[in-house]
């Protein structure tokens, strides 16, 4: 059970051995079934997820697996969309979304490496400031 964010989320993790060939994926061990229960102050959310793995371990660790990619998958998207306004931006001419993304992530690494850990406070210090862009740049 996890809580925090105003919502309280239970999870259950089940596995199975794959049995039988699947041309699609050769390497398939495992199939992974995540039945979930989240519960916030105006509404109850269940569901089933799926997974496949090559890799064959215990419900518990393929558990820890799942939350931990999603939870880099969340801090990620959720700094470019609501920090950095990735999903308002205008921009759809090939290939400038790419550019800007890479543009975008590499402010976000350059943040982490300055030693931030709040990116928005990073944004907000970095936005206007020529010295502090310098200092992070390591440029004099």
């Amino acid at each position: 059970m996890n809580k925090g964010h105003g919502r309280m989320e239970k999870r259950r993790v089940s596995i199975c051995p794959a049995q039988g060939s699947y041309p699609d994926w050769p390497q398939l061990n495992t199939i992974i079934r995540v039945e979930y229960e989240r519960q916030t102050k105006d509404e109850l959310e269940q569901g089933i997820r799926y997974y496949i793995s090559d890799l064959t371990s215990s419900a518990r660790e393929f558990g820890q697996r799942i939350r931990g990619y999603w939870g880099v998958e969340n801090k990620v998207h959720y700094v470019r969309d609501v920090t950095q306004g990735e999903d308002k931006s205008r921009i759809r001419t090939k290939p400038l979304p790419q550019i800007m993304a890479i543009a975008r992530n590499l402010a976000l690494n350059l943040y982490r490496d300055a030693g931030f850990n709040n990116m928005a406070q990073a944004e907000r210090k970095c936005k206007y400031g020529l010295d502090r862009i310098l200092e992070i740049f390591r440029m004099k």
